[in-house]
């Protein structure tokens, strides 16, 4: 009987420390200690940032609302990446800061004010860096699709002309985070 108890309980350990890595590889602690230090003492959220590891496939989370003061995730969803990001024939992407180029683009946006347009609401993005200042000019928003799905799966997520698209049930759950803000949220691309 204790032999068994030891082995259920090194399953578990086992287990744990498992998704503990999953969660380290896609969310890696040098890009939450880079966005701590962004917005300490800026006029911006210093408890929730959101995260976007385009590293990780589309069809997995990859999306994440992040508690900055107790370290933990507070949500994960499927977000979509810019059509022009896709390379034939790979499993790399694309990154762009042009206009027409239907690529995602990555780095700092600041999460704005929110506006109903062709897909509901949404939430326009301003790009803090030189690889995404021209995110108001492309019209790079934060909204939700319809053929974003809610679960994990091996299929890769739909495409976007380059703006982070999320299924219906995951925006609203970011909204409230976003919409409960009295500072603006920083949302962080990364590759």
């Amino acid at each position: 009987m204790m032999k068994q108890f030891i082995f259920l309980f090194l399953i578990i350990i086992s287990c744990s420390k498992t998704q503990s890595q999953q969660n380290h590889l896609v969310l890696p602690e040098s890009k939450i200690s880079e966005i701590k230090d962004f917005v300490k003492g800026k006029n911006y959220n210093q408890e929730i940032a959101v995260f976007i590891n385009f590293k990780t496939h589309s069809g997995k989370y990859r999306y994440f609302v992040y508690d900055l003061k107790n370290n933990k995730i507070l949500q994960r969803a499927i977000v979509a990446h810019g059509e022009g990001s896709v390379i034939p024939h790979s499993n790399s992407l694309k990154f762009s800061n042009v206009d027409g180029s239907h690529q995602s683009s990555l780095g700092k946006y600041e999460i704005r004010e929110s506006y109903n347009g062709k897909f509901g609401k949404a939430y326009r993005l301003d790009g803090l860096d030189k690889t995404n200042d021209n995110a108001r000019l492309r019209s790079i928003v934060l909204h939700s699709y319809y053929c974003i799905s809610d679960k994990e799966s091996i299929d890769p997520a739909c495409l976007s002309f380059g703006c982070p698209m999320l299924s219906k049930l995951a925006f609203n759950q970011t909204a409230k985070y976003i919409d409960q803000s009295k500072k603006p949220i920083i949302l962080y691309a990364f590759y």
